[in-house]
């Protein structure tokens, strides 16, 4: 059987242009009769085979991105995109925003749906759901096809392309450090399952602190929430069963359920247990107590997001995808009254 090929191959192989190639089997006049028969028959031969994702390629410019992310109750992904629209405009760039609702299939669709001639490239988090099912053949395709893919916060290894991360491992050992400098030694950690790549570098962070400061892991104060709608239940088992005297919690909202709780149960909110949470939103601004955070900096991450995709898209030459890089944005605590 012959090996599936991709228009970046045969590219390759003719040494031409992806454009060229892409006008070729679309019978372009622009391209030479020779190269033309050339590029079909090679097509051909591979049993070459254009797919709907396919069909927005480098040559045909939209001056519009797309943005894909998990889902917008979190105050973080909206202020990436924050980011992501202001060095867009400044750029003379629009950009397209969808929700992929953490669903493997609802991802797939709006990048079939944006990479049908509507957009020039992507800036994408990945849904819990692709990063629990480890399939990215929809990226691949969109990056085989010369459509450029910038990931952020919830990324993948097994996909090469631009890449804008926090160093969550590091800023959770920080955070967890904190507290145990402030004399917590029982603190419990709020979490995504392990497949969402954030939670579990989370997690091994959290784990570091402890063991660093002599402090025994124990597991069964670590609580893993997949349903936000059902964590209160969840948490207030944690918070009466354990004898806590802190919590580490990956997001905000799960900080604050973490505080509501154990109002209802009597327990003091900073006396009786400390509460830090990831993502310098809102809520933790406004909660009573306002909630310590670890500032995962958005606009900034929106902003590199959006600076490194247009840089690849004004590039010129062919090899686009040569040189790829992952930045990493700093991030810094802040205290307010939740641990204080």
């Amino acid at each position: 059987m012959k090996r599936k090929i991709t228009l970046k191959q045969i590219a390759k192989e003719l040494d031409v242009s992806i454009s060229t190639v892409s006008k070729s089997l679309r019978n372009s006049a622009e391209i030479g009769e020779e190269t033309r028969l050339k590029v079909q028959a090679f097509a051909k031969f591979y049993n070459y085979k254009p797919n709907n994702i396919a069909l927005s390629l480098k040559n045909r410019k939209t001056k519009t991105i797309g943005i894909i992310i998990p889902e917008i109750v979190h105050h973080f992904f909206s202020t990436v995109i924050n980011g992501i629209e202001h060095v867009a405009n400044e750029n003379g760039y629009s950009v397209i925003i969808c929700l992929s609702d953490d669903s493997f299939d609802k991802e797939v669709r709006n990048m079939e749906m944006l990479a049908n001639g509507s957009i020039d490239g992507f800036i994408m988090s990945l849904s819990k759901e692709t990063q629990f099912k480890g399939d990215f053949h929809h990226i691949t395709e969109v990056i085989n096809q010369g459509m450029p893919v910038v990931m952020f916060d919830r990324v993948t290894n097994e996909i090469l392309c631009d890449k804008v991360i926090i160093d969550d491992k590091t800023a959770a050992y920080e955070a967890v450090q904190s507290l145990i400098d402030k004399g917590r030694k029982k603190i419990a950690l709020v979490t995504t399952v392990d497949y969402v790549s954030v939670g579990k570098l989370r997690t091994d962070g959290y784990i570091k602190a402890l063991l660093d400061n002599d402090i025994p892991f124990n597991e069964s104060l670590i609580m893993k929430i997949e349903d936000i709608d059902t964590c209160e239940i969840t948490i207030g088992k944690l918070l009466e069963d354990k004898a806590i005297d802190a919590v580490f919690a990956v997001n905000e909202l799960f900080a604050v359920t973490i505080i509501k709780t154990a109002n209802k149960i009597g327990l003091s909110v900073p006396k009786d247990l400390a509460v830090i949470a990831f993502t310098d939103g809102i809520i933790s601004k406004y909660s009573t107590p306002t909630i310590t955070t670890v500032s995962q900096s958005g606009i900034k991450m929106g902003s590199k997001a959006a600076k490194m995709l247009i840089d690849r898209l004004e590039s010129e030459g062919e090899h686009e995808n040569e040189n790829y890089t992952t930045e990493v944005i700093e991030t810094h605590l802040i205290e307010r009254e939740s641990t204080i």
